[in-house]
């Protein structure tokens, strides 16, 4: 059976739309890539969430639940709203979406319209770093999680948030990791002054050789240095990290992939193919 992505009308069309960082929409490459990637994961695992009596998909960079993208008129399902509506194959639903945002008008507006689809959701405005405690107070023991980590700089994805998730026995991440961002910043950010990565990265400076900057390699130390820490807490992680790309062939950020099992990771491989095909940083 061929993919397609779901598109629905937007049951609350008063609520925010997501338009991107200009105003101006948001590039192409969300729904062609990310939103994809994504859906093909859920209908992929399909057969391991049947297993599970609770399974729960969190995103605590969830944005309005809407975005237009440049160029178009109509808009499209956010993120939460794609995982919800390819997870309802086969009857093998989420049964508890949990969203968040740091606009809480945003993080209302997505649990508004997941809920307009007959989605269990639970919306939690506030910083990831400050909502993670209460998501995971609500999370079932034993339950099978999603989690997907969206934000918009690398500043944001802070690994306490990754390490307090990683305390649940059944859990998987997909993860947006900030290429631009790094590379435009990581020389600048080694003055401890500024400090924007610390929280991505604890402890990377001294596990960053200043050397680094002279050869140009400094944000592939960063980046193997984060996924050190990733493969600490017991992870695995997929060598499929899909580069995405604007429209000016500048590279945006990476899609990383990490479970504690073969099989998540198996499928993603499988399904995290898109057209620029880099397996490695």
């Amino acid at each position: 059976m061929s993919f397609r992505l779901a598109h629905d009308a937007d049951p609350l069309p008063h609520l925010p739309v997501e338009h991107g960082r200009a105003g101006d929409g948001v590039g192409s490459w969300v729904p062609e890539m990310k939103h994809t990637f994504l859906a093909k994961y859920v209908e992929g695992t399909r057969r391991a969430r049947e297993k599970f009596k609770q399974r729960v998909y969190v995103d605590l960079f969830c944005g309005p639940g809407r975005i237009q993208v440049k160029g178009e008129t109509m808009t499209r399902l956010g993120g939460a709203q794609v995982a919800w509506q390819h997870s309802l194959r086969d009857d093998i639903a989420f049964t508890s979406c949990l969203v968040g945002d740091l606009d809480a008008a945003r993080a209302s507006a997505c649990a508004e319209r997941l809920r307009a689809m007959g989605a269990p959701a639970t919306a939690f405005p506030g910083a990831a770093e400050s909502t993670v405690d209460q998501v995971l107070g609500t999370i079932p023991k034993g339950a099978l999680c999603l989690a997907y980590l969206d934000p918009y700089n690398l500043q944001y994805l802070s690994f306490n948030v990754i390490e307090k998730l990683a305390k649940l026995k059944y859990v998987d991440f997909a993860v947006h990791f900030s290429t631009m961002d790094l590379r435009r910043n990581v020389l600048m950010e080694y003055n401890p002054e500024r400090a924007r990565f610390d929280d991505a990265a604890p402890g990377w400076r001294q596990h960053v050789d200043p050397l680094a900057f002279v050869r140009g390699d400094a944000d592939e130390a960063f980046f193997d240095y984060w996924c050190g820490l990733v493969r600490g807490l017991g992870f695995s992680i997929s060598r499929r990290m899909p580069l995405v790309r604007d429209e000016g062939n500048r590279p945006l950020y990476h899609l990383v992939f990490f479970s504690r099992h073969e099989l998540p990771n198996r499928i993603w491989g499988d399904v995290a193919q898109g057209p620029n095909r880099e397996f490695d940083f």
